[in-house]
């Protein structure tokens, strides 16, 4: 079995952050493991309040991993202040990384930001150039460029100059196109479309945590990153399709729904 890493922030009502990853992991087959870099206080409504973590706990937590367990795959999310990040990549610098996938997070779905504006130059400068990949959504890539993308060719010019920051791979994920969701993936050659239905639903809290970690997961396995997405954008199609409510604002998506259908306790509640 496979050992896939992500190093990301907890979301207590479990539908996104190290939740959602792990969740994403054992989905795909694989052992997940966590490195939290923050405590959140949110619910289906939005996020409430946010604990940083000692970047020196965050080291710790790091090298107790690497220190003992083999490591197939890394997927970071939630690093909300610069320190996080210095010593996030600092500490990684130590070993001999497998693929790592970053998703830029910055914003909640109820516009609370998860990513101080300090430390975007820190995220620029210092993590994305250490990345196999980089997933962020329109939203997230418009901050990291400073321009408005809401065509398929805006995407691609944001995969070009995301990949000029130093990543091997760029994902434009294009969950936020007003009439499609096809993402876009850039190797520095060559881009590759994946496209997809689009479902009706508020049920969404965790894509992007979710499809992140599922690369990761498919990376951790020995696909290739173009297949490592593809893979991916079915299966978060899929859990967002069967996404359910379970509060009163955005219901998380489904992430073990195949699993649930064979074992014949599939709900599909919306």
């Amino acid at each position: 079995m496979k050992h896939c890493l992500t190093i990301a922030g907890s979301d207590s009502c479990g539908g996104a952050g190290i939740q959602a990853d792990l969740k994403a992991f054992s989905a795909h087959g694989t052992y997940g493991m966590s490195v939290i870099t923050a405590v959140t206080a949110q619910n289906t409504k939005g996020v409430f309040d946010v604990q940083d973590i000692n970047p020196s706990v965050i080291a710790h937590q790091i090298e107790a991993i690497f220190d003992d367990i083999e490591v197939h795959a890394v997927k970071i999310g939630m690093v909300s202040r610069p320190e996080t990040i210095e010593i996030i990549a600092s500490t990684l610098k130590k070993y001999s990384l497998p693929p790592l996938v970053i998703d830029p997070v910055m914003i909640s779905k109820s516009g609370y930001d998860l990513l101080q504006p300090e430390a975007k130059k820190a995220l620029i400068e210092i993590l994305l150039p250490m990345a196999t990949l980089i997933t962020p959504n329109l939203p997230e890539a418009e901050v990291i460029l400073g321009y408005a993308i809401t065509t398929i060719e805006d995407m691609k010019k944001a995969a070009r100059d995301l990949h000029k920051l130093g990543c091997k791979y760029v994902l434009v994920k294009g969950g936020h196109l007003v009439d499609d969701a096809t993402d876009v993936l850039y190797d520095g050659a060559e881009f590759y479309l994946y496209e997809s239905e689009r479902f009706e639903t508020i049920n969404t809290h965790g894509t992007g945590c979710t499809i992140s970690s599922a690369i990761a997961a498919n990376l951790a396995k020995g696909l290739h990153v173009k297949d490592a997405v593809k893979e991916a954008k079915v299966y978060i199609s899929n859990a967002i399709k069967h996404g359910f409510s379970i509060g009163h604002g955005v219901g998380p998506v489904h992430h073990f729904y195949e699993l649930y259908k064979k074992a014949g306790v599939c709900d599909d509640r919306k």
